[in-house]
């Protein structure tokens, strides 16, 4: 496994394969990286004959009161599980070679970056968008996979892809869990050993949500009410949002239909977690 720190060195692996006719998966992550994250790599490395991973904690999607510089990083082991997972390449540039002093260039997707966990985050899917988009650029994938984790995340990068005409598949992965049932995230590490227990309020109310779907309820403020209540069951949970929405459009609907989004954002602590569940999809099981 190569390590590509700069535009150049990366540039010159993808030119060799390129020229070989080779079909290359793009994993881009943040580092600290967990079986979630191990998931694409699998993905990639199944379906692509090379697979490359970014390791960059991009400054752009984060705001200026959130965890750039907390951020966990050890990009050492991630070295290590990326290796294990047949990822080729790796792309571990500092944020001054992705971002020049005077850069002043962003994408931004409209509407769907608006709701969720963009009413509180109201630059990130700008930052996520804009260096998506440098690494197609750079990489110039077949295909490029994302954790259904970050299903907003997911939809809006869907949208930038057919809006702008990039040449690329999009694949979701599904949501990797504990054994618990509590979903994967780097940010898990903040949790104490009382807010780790806290938090599997968040896969109990999945689950409800999931028996409540799957015993035919369609409205989305029943639904929506029935979570609540579970997630109101822990003190400790400090909620956000709990949200129905359009599987596509990230848009608010009053009537549900399969592959529409159910997601919420709970703090525990100070640890903002996530998740969510598909409508219709019965892919939701801890490990």
């Amino acid at each position: 496994m190569k390590v590509a720190v700069n535009e150049q060195q990366l540039r010159a692996e993808i030119k060799k394969w390129k020229e070989e006719g080779l079909t290359i998966g793009l994993c881009p992550t943040m580092g600290f990286l967990h079986e979630g994250h191990a998931s694409l790599m699998a993905a990639s490395a199944a379906s692509c004959d090379r697979t490359v991973a970014s390791v960059f904690v991009n400054p752009t999607q984060f705001g200026p009161n959130e965890d750039l510089e907390s951020y966990p990083r050890d990009f050492e082991a991630d070295c290590r599980l990326l290796e294990s997972k047949g990822v080729d390449l790796v792309f571990h540039p500092e944020p001054s070679d992705m971002y020049e002093d005077d850069f002043c260039t962003y994408v931004d997707v409209d509407v769907l970056s608006k709701t969720l966990c963009g009413e509180s985050r109201p630059i990130h899917f700008r930052g996520v968008c804009t260096v998506i988009t440098k690494f197609l650029n750079l990489v110039k994938p077949d295909r490029i996979f994302f954790g259904k984790k970050d299903a907003q995340q997911l939809a809006v990068v869907r949208r930038m892809v057919r809006d702008l005409n990039f040449d690329v598949e999009v694949v979701g992965c599904p949501i990797v869990r504990e054994p618990d049932g509590l979903a994967k995230s780097s940010r898990n590490t903040y949790l104490n050993d009382k807010e780790r227990q806290a938090a599997l309020i968040l896969y109990k109310s999945i689950c409800l949500g999931i028996e409540l779907v799957e015993a035919g309820e369609r409205n989305s403020e029943v639904l929506k009410a029935g979570m609540l209540d579970k997630l109101a069951e822990e003190p400790m949970a400090d909620v956000e949002y709990v949200e129905v929405v359009d599987g596509s459009s990230m848009q608010p609907v009053e009537t549900f239909k399969e592959g529409d989004l159910v997601a919420m954002a709970v703090r525990i602590g100070t640890t903002r977690l996530i998740d969510n569940f598909t409508a219709g999809e019965n892919d939701i099981k801890a490990g």
